[in-house]
């Protein structure tokens, strides 16, 4: 079966309304966010690092590992799949053309490049390398085989550089440059989402769950211009927490408080994709 219609229903959740893109982290997390009824799926670099027992964030994950996870992500589900492929795994352009080039060919329907150097010591790319950056990667996406999309993000506020003015400059920048889609996580406030979706329109705009100064339910951020919300690596942590929780009491021995809100085996084995 082609992947075309499922990418192009991909980009059609992008054209009107506002959707949820919950991020998985392996092939059985998206089996349990499918079964819920999302209308497609993300990936986490965060999930994925501490799935591999690394950090996030450090280029501790590479192109390979990064691209097999979303390759199984998809296999997984029959759902689109947009990979977040950090900053492209390499400096230059075509290190991010290759990647998304790569990523199509993965049985992807998108994925996001960041503005991102992974150098604490100057982790932002200068303005025209980011912005050049992105337009690879939008010439290898539009001579996909698929309606590949792009989502470019913007990563100030993220790494201690609270700037809206460049982060509003380098979005619109990017939009004219290719990309599909604009991501700037962790803006502050509404007014700064706002502000991003006027800068960009008509291109839709991911905000990361939503403004940091208080979160709003979907319906709030849908009816500010938003077309999607995502949520990193929120349910990979929201897993492990549990992890932890949990074997916190069994660590104290107290057996019955563990397991007395534990999900039942048979509950996720139905989920689960029997083999062929």
């Amino acid at each position: 079966m082609t992947l075309a219609p499922t990418a192009e229903q991909f980009r059609s959740l992008h054209r009107t309304g506002c959707f949820v893109l919950p991020n998985a982290w392996d092939a059985g997390s998206s089996r349990l966010l499918a079964s819920l009824g999302f209308p497609a799926i993300a990936t986490t670099s965060a999930g994925l690092a501490f799935m591999l027992g690394r950090r996030d964030g450090v280029a501790a994950v590479s192109r390979a590992e990064a691209l097999a996870n979303a390759g199984d992500i998809a296999a997984a589900t029959d759902l689109p799949v947009s990979a977040d492929l950090e900053d492209g795994y390499g400096p230059t352009p075509e290190d991010c053309a290759t990647t998304v080039r790569l990523a199509a060919a993965a049985g992807l329907c998108g994925c996001t490049i960041e503005d991102t150097t992974a150098d604490p010591a100057s982790p932002i790319h200068a303005f025209d390398a980011a912005v050049a950056r992105v337009r690879a990667a939008a010439r290898a996406a539009r001579a996909a085989p698929i309606p590949f999309m792009l989502t470019a993000r913007a990563e100030n506020y993220l790494h201690g550089r609270p700037d809206l003015d460049d982060t509003v400059r380098r979005l619109v920048a990017f939009a004219e440059a290719g990309a599909d889609c604009l991501y700037a996580p962790a803006l502050p406030d509404m007014a700064s989402i706002r502000t991003v979706i006027a800068a960009v329109a008509p291109r839709p705009v991911n905000v990361l769950i939503g403004p940091r100064d208080g979160l709003l339910n979907a319906e709030s951020l849908a009816e500010a211009g938003v077309r999607r919300i995502s949520v990193g690596g929120a349910l990979a942590r929201a897993a492990y927490g549990e992890m932890l929780r949990v074997a916190g009491l069994l660590r104290g021995g107290n057996l019955p408080a563990a397991m007395s809100d534990i999900v039942a085996h048979d509950t996720i084995q139905n989920l689960m994709r029997p083999q062929p």
